[in-house]
């Protein structure tokens, strides 16, 4: 046994008849995850560059709704989240019959929920966004109200094909989720040409473009969800109305999983206006540097939906040492790849800076916050993302939710503003905010985990 499967393999090994992955079915899932998200952070790279070429009011007000825009989407997500979680119990149980029932009332919900939300943003949009952003010029504000209203009509689309892609995630099928995604976001880079080069349609152009390719998604992933040769398949009949139990099972996860979401979100808009206060170079280092961490952060946000399949299953089979042991690895198997992937991403910095026009003054923030993210996601956010979804798998929402708004809303916001702010350390405080929320939420979640609180839990 070589020494990186010995480090691998928790002791004592769980027999493989009860192993119920493999380790190529693990690798099965998480490639194409992967490249999943490098799709995704590619596309958004080519589209804040295109996006640019529609003049300075149209990168203004596209960059203004996104932070609207993102709550919704982190929503949605979470929503999903919930029946997959559902799901996969079910799936491990072995029972069909309920698997495809959470699965039809998990669309149930999303589509519910996404209709709501599209209502309230075409009745409230303006009034929010005139709040919001009272100060802004006018042709930044006229920019804001076409984006926001034209991808507002992308909100059930959007919740319908998380869905979906949550639904295939939780039967381990990830390549098929990659491959939509991989077109949707092929479909909305080339719109967003023909809207910006070809049509110069400004917001409009960028707008139509997201709307029209998450529609392509969310029906190419209801067709795929109707297909009764999978493990569990969407039935229409059975989303049409409510069913008060299975419903209220998937909204035991979901409910915490989407407030611990959007209340993250909402404390980043609140960082965001923080940030905008250190001046021209820093603004810049940090924007420039949250693409960077996104691209270091991607492998460990990829292992989210591993951990949800994987202790899922096993804890809907009944077999708690399984989802133990499983938790084990996974999370041995994130520290690998996160630090490896990490350390990968910090060499290509010098390689990547070059491409921006920007200072030195500014290239050195970028550096100092790269190198801080960069360790602290490779060593302890293993522990502090993924690890969380692994308890959220077993049904354990309560604890996720609260250490999360303990460690992300009030400890990284408070210390924001003490290092960022106080101590006049800029942006680099609010990096070392960051980690340091990443510790306390790690070691939170391993006393949690060691304790085997989460193995008494029941969703099903």
């Amino acid at each position: 046994m070589s020494v990186l499967t010995r480090f691998l393999t928790p002791q004592p090994a769980l027999p493989r008849e009860r192993q119920m992955f493999t380790g190529a079915a693990l690798k099965a899932m998480i490639v194409p995850l992967v490249i999943e998200q490098l799709l995704q952070l590619v596309v958004g790279i080519a589209d804040t560059m295109m996006v640019s070429y529609a003049g300075e009011a149209t990168v203004s007000g596209v960059s203004l709704d996104t932070m609207i825009y993102t709550i919704f989407i982190y929503l949605f997500t979470a929503v999903a989240t919930g029946g997959a979680v559902i799901v996969s119990q079910y799936l491990g149980r072995q029972d069909r019959d309920n698997a495809n029932l959470a699965a039809a009332q998990g669309y149930m919900i999303s589509g519910l929920l996404s209709v709501a939300c599209l209502v309230l943003t075409l009745l409230f949009g303006n009034w929010v966004l005139a709040r919001l952003y009272a100060h802004v010029d006018g042709e930044v504000m006229d920019a804001c109200r076409v984006y926001l209203r034209i991808v507002a009509l992308s909100f059930p689309a959007n919740a319908i094909y998380n869905a979906g892609a949550a639904l295939y995630r939780s039967m381990g099928k990830t390549k098929t989720t990659m491959v939509v995604s991989g077109i949707m976001n092929l479909l909305n880079v080339v719109g967003n040409a023909i809207g910006v080069f070809v049509l110069k349609a400004g917001a409009a152009g960028v707008a139509w473009p997201t709307t029209i390719s998450w529609w392509f998604a969310a029906v190419a992933m209801t067709v795929l969800c109707m297909n009764a040769k999978n493990d569990v398949y969407l039935i229409p009949r059975l989303a049409l109305r409510p069913r008060k139990e299975m419903s209220g099972r998937i909204l035991h996860i979901a409910v915490p999983n989407a407030a611990e979401q959007v209340l993250f979100q909402l404390a980043k808009v609140v960082l965001g206006s923080l940030i905008a206060t250190f001046g021209t170079s820093q603004i810049a280092a940090n924007g420039i540097g949250q693409t960077l961490w996104s691209l270091a952060a991607c492998m460990g946000t990829s292992m989210n939906p591993v951990f949800i399949t994987v202790i899922g299953r096993c804890m809907g089979a009944g077999d708690r040492d399984a989802a133990d042991w499983y938790m084990r690895k996974l999370t041995r198997l994130s520290l690998l790849l996160a630090s490896a992937w990490c350390a990968m991403v910090t060499l290509l910095v010098p390689l990547i800076l070059p491409l921006y026009a920007i200072t030195e003054q500014t290239r050195h923030y970028i550096w100092v916050i790269v190198i801080i993210h960069n360790i602290f996601a490779g060593l302890v956010q293993p522990f502090a993302m993924p690890l969380s979804s692994g308890l959220r798998a077993a049904g354990d929402v309560q604890f996720s939710l609260w250490s999360s708004l303990l460690c992300t809303v009030v400890v990284r916001t408070a210390l924001s503003f003490v290092l960022g702010l106080w101590l006049g350390m800029g942006i680099v405080g609010i990096a070392w905010a960051m980690v340091l929320d990443w510790c306390l939420k790690a070691v939170l979640d391993v006393i949690r985990y060691k304790g085997g609180k989460w193995k008494e839990k029941k969703v099903i």
